[in-house]
């Protein structure tokens, strides 16, 4: 007969600790009109599983550093325009900014970078638009991923608009 091997010290951990070790959706916004959608997917993708999502807000780089942090006015503005699509869902968000590396750098640099901040937050899954800033749009976030063994990238394509009419037609 077999003896069972005790339980190791990792289980004997209380429910709480493990629990706190959440593994939330990235959301990759980057100030265009796209950023819906993508909060949007990833919300659902979030609610799913009962995780927060992760806020990744892209700053560009004309914004000066002082008014970088998670409660400046040029994130709040951002966050502002998906937050109501999303806030009915009542799930859980953090909130984080991401620089963009200088110029002078290749392309996949900046994709590289989102992805350790991805990772650094434990989220397995980012959610990004098709056409993005130079270096973070989800073909390149794809490319950078699989270099790196980094986490599954989703690619959400642009929001639909509705047709233009003139106003003799109404």
């Amino acid at each position: 007969m077999t003896r069972l091997l005790p339980h190791s010290h990792l289980d004997r951990a209380p429910r709480l600790a493990r629990a706190a070790l959440v593994r939330p959706v990235a959301a990759v916004l980057t100030d265009r009109a796209d950023d819906v959608a993508v909060a949007e997917t990833a919300a659902r993708m979030a609610a799913s599983r009962r995780v927060p999502l992760l806020l990744i807000v892209v700053l560009p780089p004309h914004v000066g550093h002082s008014s970088t942090g998670p409660h400046s006015a040029s994130v709040r503005a951002v966050l502002a325009r998906v937050m109501p699509r999303i806030g009915r869902l009542h799930l859980g968000h953090i909130p984080e900014v991401f620089r963009p590396p200088a110029r002078d750098r290749s392309r996949l640099a900046a994709a590289g970078r989102l992805l350790t901040l991805a990772t650094r937050h434990r989220a397995p899954d980012v959610v990004a638009a098709r056409r993005g800033p130079d270096g973070l749009d989800a073909f390149t976030l794809i490319e950078a991923a699989a270099l790196r063994g980094g986490p599954f990238v989703h690619a959400v394509a642009p929001a639909a608009r509705p047709p233009l009419r003139s106003p003799a037609a109404t």
